[in-house]
């Protein structure tokens, strides 16, 4: 069974000692590459009273969510059904899993437990960056939903070449040699035709093994993306954000191999090795503690909307 370590580890806390803080009023580079402020030409925003599944309608978007750029262009039309406002928060800015476990913590009620359903159409060539400005204009519409975002210094992890310039057997370069597919392609997580799983581009994946080990893989990923799903693994539980600092550029293909019951680093088995050791035999990585800098959205209004 494969499950997305995406939602592998909610509870966690966060570590919000600010030594430092600053507003940050000016749009961020990726907005800024994606031409700024934009609006779809029509939108519908209407809320989804039928529950949540099994009972309810499927919960379903035809552009992917998350902070990756996995994108299938659809013409500049944007499907949602049955989603809270907080999804529809952390397309729009981009947010990490760790900023969006802040952001639901900040949030009203309704806004995280009322579902709705969006149809909108923007501009035909729209890319994934430019739908999410476009939803940012829409949330300001129909939500009143207003941001900023503050930087702290408070405590992180560094992920680090555990040798300079060297990384682990099961950590390489992504090539065409290694395919993999957009996640919202139909044959996404399903078998070729020699039985080998096609995995799906960008996103990390864990499998329960046979012998009750946990295999945990990604294909096409960059190191950032690593840093940060590896902060949610079980056996790191990290109370703080993992910032990439191996110097690494590029996209990779990895594969790390858990052994049974591996908690807070520790394996129930006292022959199997750390995750200390893992990280290092395997990846060639190491997290070394430090303090930096870290960006928190701060949700300054937002309001239930009118039925439309």
């Amino acid at each position: 069974m494969r499950r997305e370590l995406r939602v592998a580890v909610l509870l966690l806390g966060l570590l919000c000692i600010a030594v430092a803080t600053r507003p940050q009023t000016q749009s961020s580079d990726w907005e800024e590459a994606a031409g700024g402020k934009m609006a779809f030409d029509v939108a519908s925003v209407r809320q989804n009273t039928s529950g949540l599944p099994p009972h309810g309608d499927p919960v379903r978007s035809n552009v992917p969510l998350g902070p990756d750029d996995s994108y299938a262009p659809t013409g500049g039309l944007l499907l949602l059904s049955n989603h809270a406002v907080a999804d529809f928060i952390l397309f729009a800015y981009k947010l990490k899993l760790r900023e969006e476990i802040a952001m639901n913590g900040a949030l009203p009620k309704w806004a995280r437990t009322e579902r709705f359903n969006i149809q909108a159409r923007g501009r035909a060539n729209a890319t994934k960056d430019q739908m999410r400005l476009m939803m940012q204009s829409l949330l300001a519409d129909r939500f009143k939903l207003t941001v900023h975002f503050e930087t702290h210094e408070q405590p992180i992890l560094n992920l680090l070449l555990a040798a300079p310039g060297k990384t682990g057997p099961q950590l390489t370069r992504h090539s065409d040699s290694h395919p993999c597919v957009d996640p919202a392609h139909p044959v996404a997580r399903a078998a070729d035709a020699n039985g080998a799983t096609l995995a799906a581009c960008g996103l990390m994946l864990a499998r329960d093994m046979p012998d009750g080990s946990v295999r945990v893989s990604a294909t096409d990923v960059t190191m950032q993306k690593i840093a940060d799903d590896l902060a949610f693994l079980p056996p790191v539980n990290a109370d703080r954000p993992v910032v990439d600092q191996t110097g690494l550029s590029g996209e990779f293909d990895f594969v790390i191999d858990l052994p049974k019951g591996l908690r807070g680093g520790v394996s129930t088995d006292p022959t199997a090795p750390s995750f200390v050791d893992i990280l290092r035999d395997q990846l060639g990585l190491k997290l070394e503690s430090a303090t930096g800098p870290v960006r928190t959205i701060v949700i300054d209004h937002i309001e239930e909307p009118n039925a439309n």
